[in-house]
């Protein structure tokens, strides 16, 4: 038997054990098992090392269930308390870009008006009212930044589920 025909061999065995393979490879896979000794030892090698580690035991620190429990009601809790503010976020956001888009018309009057009364140039006011309108995406960006960032200063274990 040529090298590549043992290196197909392994790889379908574990491939079969972990993702499984189709049937035209696992009828070549039996056909070359009957034939080769070699790979016919990896295979029972590899059925028993699997077997063995489903049978080992593993020892658990004590109280893993307890400590697990808590942190995954604190979590919970943690959750519960951020949505409202959440939701009150979104929903101020939502509202000032409605505001924002019904009184835009008039917002761009007044800067208009404005910059004529005072002698300021076209684009200074034209860009003072782009500033209008991304003003309350600004806020709500640092809000979310100053979030996360309070979220980076806890150690990690208290991060680890989020």
């Amino acid at each position: 038997m040529n090298q590549e025909a043992h290196a197909r061999a392994k790889q379908l065995v574990a491939q079969e054990r972990v993702e499984g393979i189709s049937q035209a490879e696992r009828d070549w896979l039996t056909a070359h098992l009957q034939d080769c000794t070699r790979c016919a030892e990896l295979t029972r090698q590899t059925d028993e090392a699997l077997r063995s580690m489903r049978t080992a035991a593993i020892p658990l620190p004590r109280g893993l269930a307890s400590r697990t429990q808590f942190r995954v009601r604190l979590r919970a809790q943690e959750l519960r308390e951020q949505a409202p503010q959440r939701r009150a976020l979104w929903f101020a956001c939502t509202l000032s870009w409605a505001f924002g888009i019904a009184s835009a018309p008039y917002v761009w009057r007044l800067f208009a008006w404005f910059g004529e009364r005072t002698g300021v140039p076209k684009l200074v006011w034209e860009v003072g009212f782009g500033l209008w309108w991304t003003i309350p995406a600004l806020f709500a960006a640092a809000v979310l930044l100053m979030e996360n960032s309070r979220k980076g200063d806890q150690p990690d274990w208290m991060s680890q589920g989020s």
